[in-house]
């Protein structure tokens, strides 16, 4: 099972977390007071990330598959679901393909096709050969803008993450290709980009916003790939008001 952690109100409408490749659920802190106020929170590991195991078949599939067997074994038929990143990949395959278990969803800083199977490849080897830590300087010019003052620990959350867990997320972004399952979303979705995000810039939240049908566009001014550690009030604001919508 993933590992997770569950705070907040347990009679509150329960809301997931999922986050970004290379990160552990501790990505989310500056989100936590604000959502265990008013919500059950749980916050997931993407598998060789923080607390959970290594393992899956390298597919979004099974790492969607990997959430609700979490879920199931919470006992939580029905969840809101906000992921960032890979998280967000995640939630637009569950969203698609287990529609029942999915009340509101919000997808930030994401993409439903992105980059090639080659350039995934290459990066999964290259950290299978060198670990983690080597993407450091890399990941952190993708995660936040020139002049940020605050990666340092999210540069420390890659390195807890395993070489070969990282990889195999690789392995699975490269794989996917979720275009196609967009307009079999029904959850009212929150779609939001980094408007200085380098790694998914806005136009592949444009994407998405125009195939889910309903879905709500918002673009943060200043905010790199973690949209959620730069301008954590910014998206805050946002989560709790599509979570709060009637």
């Amino acid at each position: 099972m993933l590992h997770h952690e569950i705070e907040g109100r347990p009679d509150a409408p329960p809301v997931v977390l999922s986050g970004s490749l290379g990160t552990t659920l501790r990505m989310w802190d500056p989100q936590m007071e604000a959502l265990t106020s008013r919500f059950r929170v749980v916050r997931l590991d993407h598998p060789g990330h923080g607390g959970s195991p290594e393992g899956g078949d390298g597919s979004i599939a099974d790492l969607g598959r990997g959430v609700l067997d979490a879920l199931d074994r919470l006992g939580l038929s029905r969840v809101s679901f906000a992921g960032l990143s890979l998280g967000g990949m995640i939630g637009m395959w569950l969203a698609a393909h287990a529609p029942e278990r999915i009340d509101r969803l919000a997808l930030l800083c994401t993409s439903a096709k992105l980059g090639t199977p080659a350039s995934w490849a290459e990066r999964a080897s290259a950290v299978r050969e060198a670990g983690t830590a080597s993407l450091a300087e890399t990941v952190a010019a993708r995660w936040f803008t020139p002049g940020h003052t605050g990666a340092e620990p999210y540069v420390r959350m890659l390195g807890e993450v395993s070489a070969a867990g990282y990889a195999a997320c690789c392995e699975a972004i490269g794989a996917m290709d979720l275009r196609p399952d967009l307009r079999l979303i029904t959850a009212p979705t929150l779609v939001l980009a980094g408007a200085e995000d380098p790694a998914t810039p806005p136009a592949h939240a444009e994407l998405i916003a125009a195939g889910v049908p309903g879905s709500r566009l918002v673009v943060v001014d200043g905010a790199a790939h973690l949209a959620s550690a730069e301008r954590p009030k910014t998206v805050t604001w946002h989560l709790l008001d599509h979570f709060l919508a009637e």
